[in-house]
């Protein structure tokens, strides 16, 4: 019974989408795209009347319609695709299935306190771009306190390095967060907060909290992981406190000294032996100049921050597990308004790099093409390779909050992709230009003729293309060896014919294959016969072809490979032992004339070919430039 009450109340509700005002339909569809986050169907598992009245509610609406495809609406978008795909809405009488789909991961994790308001941060270094990891990050944090618990979320940059901080870091990453559809209420600033945090470091020596120390990095490291204290930790405050103005005065000396935190030497936990808190740093920082030398690490400055903005739970990767009690001590030892550490698995995919360091030692080498390069898992990268960002969301949404690690294969995050591209993307043609066959067809019409044909078989909103038919065609080399003399095939979107004739050149770089006893004859011509009245069905061989009387595009047709060779690699791994040489590869091709028009980002599919991302749209003179987008086999 409740079952189906909830199926009424989504069809009473439907009515609230049909007025033609995007003003009174903009609240629904807000409250409809909540309620589908993590869902597949409007109520339960499979479909419903709810799904069917809903889904014909915004179709017939163009208002609605036209606002949830323009992207606003994720959830409804990539529901109403899904209906639209697999359930056939348009037949009056559809009946509900009993198709079940996986809801994703589960939200409801516990979080405590959350009766008192929720309020989280995702706190980027602007040291680089965004990449997969940060965009799970992201993403989680803003659904929490967003749509989970309608609470606040804050865009806070850790900026408090600056030998590896930009202004250009810090802008993309606001411009890849707006990319992710994560929209903080607040963005702050670190570096907003250097003099709070250097009075409570003072605050610190003083208590005898914290102390100054120049021990060498080698020795310091090895004397941690010994348990052996400092032989500055029991200084005087006095002292401590002289070599920290040091530090802050930038100078020689102060260089040579840092701040640690005075917590348990004897702690099986290595975060709790003694961290450094404060560095010295006397290069400018790209938001505070030149006013401060000195700097607070991540590990203090951030539980401090969190607590002074408010942040109730800080959610985070379980890199921080060891962490989370350095965290609470300082929030302890400085009296600080409490905050919840929750943690999440970080994204890991196989063969996929995700140090910063490693990253940024690409770019800065011309291994990759920069940040935005296909090949790198950054957003800008992924997005560039042609992932959309509904498909990104949802990927990641349903990864959910879980501690479980792993290493995912990049299989399911591109099929997660092809199911929002599949039914919007319009259907081209390209013949690869090396040794392509020109072919004459006995039967074809004199002169040449153009037809409007549908981009989209099953989508006729996607657009009309010229179609051009005539006696003078090409096709790809590898598709003319294959037929036989006499052989039926089909020439995709025209018809069948017959294969009457096929000319030969010998290949002198291959005569040395001839004599091992390879064929290593080119194909150089065909002759044709058309057969219109032939069965489609019964061909083996569809085969994309092109008019040469139509004003063909030349286009680069890219695909990529793994940047590295090893699935899991270890943070000790050397880049140069793992790196990958061959990673790119261009086709040269020819495209039909209706590619001309295509702009840059669009998402398309050649006919056999795969769906590829225009990266650079056509200029006479030089050609387009397009990458081959995966779409669930192995990259």
């Amino acid at each position: 019974m409740a079952h189906q009450a909830q199926i009424h109340e989504w069809q009473e509700r439907s009515k609230a989408f049909e007025p033609l005002d995007l003003k009174k339909v903009q609240q629904p569809l807000t409250e409809l795209d909540n309620h589908l986050t993590l869902r597949s169907y409007i109520v339960g598992y499979s479909l419903t009347d709810a799904d069917l009245t809903v889904w014909k509610a915004l179709r017939s609406n163009r208002i609605a319609f036209g606002y949830i495809k323009g992207g606003a609406l994720v959830s409804v978008w990539r529901w109403f695709s899904f209906i639209a795909e697999t359930e056939n809405p348009s037949i009056e009488q559809a009946k509900p299935t009993e198709k079940t789909v996986d809801e994703g991961a589960s939200y409801d994790i516990g979080l405590q306190g959350t009766e008192r308001g929720v309020v989280t941060r995702f706190p980027p270094e602007p040291s680089g771009y965004l990449h997969i990891g940060h965009a799970k990050a992201a993403l989680l944090n803003e659904y929490f306190a967003h749509k989970k618990y309608k609470g606040t979320m804050i865009l806070r940059f850790d900026d408090t390095n600056p030998s590896k901080e930009k202004q250009e870091y810090q802008d993309s990453i606001v411009k890849d967060c707006e990319l992710l559809g994560v929209r903080p209420d607040k963005v702050t600033y670190t570096s907003d907060y250097f003099q709070d945090l250097y009075d409570r470091c003072v605050q610190m020596i003083k208590d005898g909290h914290a102390y100054a120390d120049n021990t060498p990095q080698e020795q310091l490291r090895d004397e941690r992981e010994k348990r052996i204290e400092s032989s500055h930790r029991n200084a005087s405050v006095e002292d401590s406190l002289a070599h920290f103005e040091e530090m802050k005065s930038g100078s020689e000396e102060g260089t040579k000294w840092f701040i640690r935190a005075k917590m348990d030497m004897s702690s099986n936990n290595g975060a709790m032996r003694d961290p450094v808190i404060y560095r010295c740093n006397p290069e400018p920082h790209h938001r505070t100049g030149s006013t401060w030398k000195i700097y607070p690490t991540y590990d203090f400055a951030c539980p401090v921050v969190d607590s002074v903005e408010g942040i109730t739970h800080a959610l985070r990767t379980t890199e921080y597990n060891d962490r989370d009690p350095q965290y609470q001590w300082f929030i302890q030892v400085l009296n600080l308004r409490g905050v919840y550490n929750w943690n999440f698995s970080r994204m890991n995919f196989i063969r996929t790099l995700l140090s910063k360091r490693k990253l940024t030692k690409l770019v800065d080498s011309g291994i990759v093409w920069g940040w935005d390069d296909p090949r790198m898992a950054t957003v800008r990268g992924i997005r560039r390779r042609g992932m959309t960002i509904p498909a990104l969301q949802e990927f990641i949404l349903k990864q959910g909050p879980s501690k479980n690690i792993n290493f995912q294969d990049w299989t399911s995050f591109w099929a997660t992709n092809k199911k929002y591209i599949d039914p919007v993307a319009g259907r081209y043609t390209a013949v690869e230009k090396l040794n392509h066959v020109k072919c004459t067809i006995a039967g074809a019409p004199e002169a040449a003729r153009t037809e409007e044909r549908e981009l989209h078989a099953k989508n006729a909103d996607v657009g009309k293309k010229k179609v051009v038919f005539s006696k003078n065609i090409i096709l790809d080399q590898a598709d003319a060896q294959s037929f036989a003399d006499d052989e039926e095939i089909t020439l995709m979107n025209w018809g069948n014919a017959i294969v009457r004739k096929k000319h030969y050149s010998l290949n002198p770089l291959n005569m040395a294959a001839s004599v091992a006893g390879a064929d290593s004859r080119t194909v150089t011509k065909l002759e044709l016969e058309l057969r219109l009245q032939g069965d489609v069905k019964k061909t083996s061989k569809k085969i994309t072809w092109l008019s040469t009387d139509q004003e063909l595009v030349p286009v680069t047709l890219y695909d990529f490979d793994y940047l590295i060779t090893k699935d899991k690699p270890d943070p000790e791994d050397s880049l140069e032992d793992i790196l990958s040489h061959d990673t790119e590869f261009k086709t040269e091709a020819l495209a039909d004339c209706n590619v001309a028009e295509l702009k840059e980002d669009a998402i398309v599919q050649f006919d056999r070919k795969g769906f590829f991302r225009i990266d650079r749209a056509f200029k006479h003179g030089e050609s387009v430039m397009a990458f081959n987008i995966p779409t669930g086999k192995k990259m």
